[in-house]
């Protein structure tokens, strides 16, 4: 399902914190909504038994490599709920919404020391195809 109420967004906190530890929860309700009003920003959640057990923020883009696709900011499974296909079920979702919203793509990016997840990502089908690079324009 999709969380758009500030209950729903609310209650996959728990979850996305252990993928953005740096995140507060008296302030995620308002991100989310500050990043949907102004980059189209989704956040997809999976729930069982009641409980989310997997969670995805992402967004659509348009870019001119490769046209329409479907952008995975963040896509984490409760720790404790992790080998049971709650994430493969979240990914196959995200594939079919990118396909219903006319995408050729969907794509994300992962740290390079979260080997799980890379095994879990080329179990999936998904394949490396670039190095992302980043400068930090703050000061520190």
């Amino acid at each position: 399902m999709h969380a758009e109420s500030d209950d729903e967004i609310a209650s996959t906190f728990d979850v996305m914190h252990q993928l953005r530890p740096q995140l507060q929860r008296e302030q995620y309700v308002a991100m989310v909504r500050d990043m949907r009003a102004s980059d189209g920003f989704r956040l997809l959640a999976l729930r069982d038994a009641g409980q989310v057990r997997a969670v995805a923020g992402y967004r659509i883009m348009n870019m001119l490599y490769c046209g329409r696709l479907l952008y995975v900011d963040d896509l984490v499974t409760d720790e404790r709920a992790r080998s049971r296909g709650h994430g493969a079920r979240l990914l196959a979702r995200l594939k079919d919404e990118a396909r219903a919203l006319g995408c050729s793509q969907v794509q994300l990016i992962s740290h390079v020391k979260r080997e799980d997840a890379h095994r879990f990502y080329f179990r999936e089908g998904l394949g490396i195809e670039c190095f992302h690079f980043r400068a930090n324009v703050t000061e520190a």
